[in-house]
């Protein structure tokens, strides 16, 4: 490279790291699949051999080896650059995309990538989100809670598929008004087209958001989102997208970021990182709803193509390379860092107003339950004052209890709660654990009989014989976990 001055200097490029290092690195990205894997390490109190103790060491091997810069690791599933640290992470990702140097970024979770809402927010969106547009959410939300808390089952669970019904119907009605509460297909649509992301088919897909948004435009429902947007005046095109992006992301809060974050206040989670020896509780939404965010984003891991040469400061980075950020394998937060949503939720390195939006209104959700009831985490188990390095929202089994003291309790004195006295039903933890694990027995037989049904099973003898052996497994979840579900009725009698 020859500088201004004539001179010729050397621009260093990412060291590639060892095989062993991209080994472990594999591994460590793969962990969250195999919950199982430590289980004698974390039994026998071995901090050091669990997922966590070990993608601890890793880090610290990459940073202490090269000064904290990005290194070249490659996996089963592709070869990325990754910075070391979140500060690094982001900082490279927000003066590559300052530069215009990064293409299209895709999720990447469980070895295959997927394409992620395109970032759309027009000019001003924020200010339309502060300029009264707030005001009116928190009885929008409460309004479409009720019949999901009163959804409950008999031993005070929330139900995974009522509350994600729920949470995509409150999404619709937050973002586009009542008139769109309703309207499946329009979410439907908008995950579609976020799948196609950077493919072929993805203008076909997002001309379909736009037919499908359009008569929720044409006149929007004043108090929701697509209102002040649309007040906005900004092309109508640009205006779709946007709403579109929105209800990808509300959805995405509501229905997995709120129901983690209800989990860490029902298991107690310390207030300053959730390690071992922390001080203080997660007591507000607001705190349990940025933890999650920092602690389990929705975008765990984001591939970012670099489409231009990019200089400064550090190796250089070319064309063609990938970097990857995980926010899981770097690390906390330092103490008052504040937790941007954009990185949890959109993956825009230059911020997303629509993104804090949605952790907004995952905010509201959380406080419009806690307000009356009390959450009580039943699976999976942790202690507050250590967090799981992971918490896959399918996991999460959460009851409801009735609050103490006066408007929360059943027993008719002081005003009944706004979500009310349809959270007052017995509590059985045992029963609630049972009936988990049967729903997991029904899950397995699922899959089981999904794997049994493949084609790749058709054409010989050997094949029939490994079909069968899966049916037959099957079968044997399913009576397994009818059983489990019997004996949960009892506990909960």
């Amino acid at each position: 490279m020859t500088r201004a001055d004539g001179k010729t200097t050397t621009v260093s490029r990412p060291e590639t790291a060892w095989p062993m290092e991209n080994l472990l690195f594999s591994a460590a990205l793969v962990a969250p699949r195999m919950p199982w894997a430590d289980l004698p390490a974390r039994a026998l109190g071995l901090d050091a051999l669990t997922r966590e103790g070990l993608t601890r060491r890793l880090m610290t091997h990459l940073q202490g080896g090269r000064d904290g810069r990005p290194v070249r690791l490659r996996t089963p599933f592709g070869t990325f650059l990754v910075p070391l640290t979140r500060a690094d992470a982001e900082s490279l990702l927000t003066r590559a995309h300052g530069a215009g140097a990064l293409g299209t970024p895709s999720g990447l979770a469980d070895g295959r990538r997927y394409g992620l809402s395109p970032h759309v927010a027009p000019a001003g969106a924020w200010d339309v989100l502060t300029e009264g547009g707030l005001d009116g959410l928190t009885v929008q939300v409460s309004e479409y809670l009720a019949p999901v808390v009163g959804a409950r089952r008999e031993d005070g669970t929330l139900d995974q598929d009522d509350w994600r019904d729920g949470m995509l119907r409150l999404s619709r009605r937050v973002v586009l008004g009542a008139g769109a509460a309703e309207d499946t297909l329009l979410s439907e649509v908008v995950t579609a087209a976020a799948g196609a992301a950077g493919s072929r088919s993805y203008e076909a897909r997002a001309a379909a958001v736009r037919r499908r948004v359009a008569p929720y435009l044409a006149d929007p429902e004043p108090g929701s989102l697509a209102h002040g947007l649309a007040d906005r005046g900004q092309d109508a095109a640009e205006t779709h997208l946007a709403v579109a992006h929105a209800l990808a992301m509300v959805s995405a809060a509501t229905g997995a970021s709120a129901l983690q974050a209800l989990a860490l206040l029902g298991a107690g989670a310390a207030g300053s990182g959730g390690r071992t020896g922390s001080t203080g509780t997660v007591t507000s939404a607001e705190e349990a709803v940025d933890r999650v965010l920092d602690h389990y984003p929705a975008l765990s891991a984001v591939v970012y193509p670099v489409r231009a040469p990019l200089g400064g400061d550090g190796p250089a980075i070319g064309a063609g390379d990938e970097i990857l950020y995980v926010p899981r394998l770097l690390g906390q937060r330092t103490e008052g860092e504040g937790t941007d949503p954009a990185w949890a939720l959109c993956g825009n390195p230059s911020g997303c107003a629509l993104a804090r939006f949605a952790a907004l209104v995952g905010q509201e959700v959380v406080r419009g339950i806690t307000a009356e009831v009390r959450p009580v985490l039943l699976a999976p188990r942790f202690a507050g004052d250590r967090l799981p390095d992971s918490l896959d929202p399918r996991t999460v089994v959460v009851a409801l209890a009735a609050c103490e003291g006066p408007g929360g309790t059943p027993d008719g004195h002081g005003e009944p709660p706004a979500v009310g006295s349809t959270v007052t039903a017995p509590l059985s933890a045992s029963g609630a654990r049972g009936r988990a694990g049967a729903d997991r027995l029904d899950r397995h037989a699922e899959s089981l009989s999904v794997c049994a049904a493949d084609t790749g099973w058709n054409g010989s003898e050997a094949g029939e014989r490994f079909r069968m052996i899966l049916l037959a497994h099957a079968d044997r979840c399913s009576r397994a976990a009818a059983d489990v579900r019997h004996a949960a009725r009892r506990l909960s009698d």
